[in-house]
């Protein structure tokens, strides 16, 4: 029966022979992470979270909303006003919509139209942040998504106020025709900053070689 190395040290003393034990390294040579593993990581998450906004902005303004104004005599919605609206639209939209269209808009600002500033707003900022070095110049440019997600989860709830409120205090539908129009502007500057962002990764990279 093999000795453990206390009872060696016992037996022989000072000659007594013990065998030296290793511990396995921590970390896995196996797995290395590159920057370009990593790089490449982030263009997937990129492009799924590009692709998903695309297809929310199609289902809410270009499906969803416009299936709504069969429930309105053609009257288009608040949210796809890029101009914005006075109280007398809010008075026509509540002549022609039911509690049903009011709730169907409702369900649609709570469910797509929160999910597709939320995620814009996350894609936005990682293209940023992966394209631009320079700190003040990223965080300027991460103020318009930001900015965005706010005013545009903002006007979803002022929208549903007008509505259901008759008649509209001209007040909040005011507010609320302000910050549709801003909604609409940041999401073009959005859209901007980020090809911004990737035109001076791009000359970057051009400078650099």
């Amino acid at each position: 029966m093999a000795k453990t190395p206390a009872q060696r040290i016992r037996k022989h003393g000072s000659k007594a022979v013990v065998p030296q034990h290793r511990l396995p390294p921590v970390l896995n040579p196996t797995t290395p992470r590159t920057p370009e593993k990593a790089q490449n990581n982030t263009n997937l998450i990129l492009i799924a979270g590009v692709v998903a906004s695309l297809f929310l902005f199609w289902y809410v303004h270009l499906l969803t909303l416009d299936q709504l104004r069969q429930l309105t005599v053609g009257l288009a919605m608040p949210d796809s006003l890029v101009g914005g609206f006075d109280p007398a639209y809010i008075d026509r939209l509540h002549s022609v919509m039911n509690d049903d269209a009011r709730g169907q808009l409702n369900y649609v600002h709570k469910t797509a139209g929160t999910l597709f500033p939320l995620i814009f707003g996350f894609t936005w900022l990682l293209l940023i942040g992966t394209n631009v070095a320079r700190k003040a110049l990223r965080w300027a440019l991460w103020a318009l998504p930001l900015l965005f997600v706010v005013v545009r989860l903002w006007a979803n709830v002022a929208i549903d106020g007008i509505l259901a409120t008759e008649p509209a205090d001209p007040g909040q539908v005011a507010l609320a025709s302000v910050l549709t129009v801003a909604g609409w502007v940041l999401l073009v500057l959005s859209l901007l900053a980020g090809g911004a962002a990737v035109v001076l990764r791009t000359r970057k990279r051009k400078t650099a070689a």
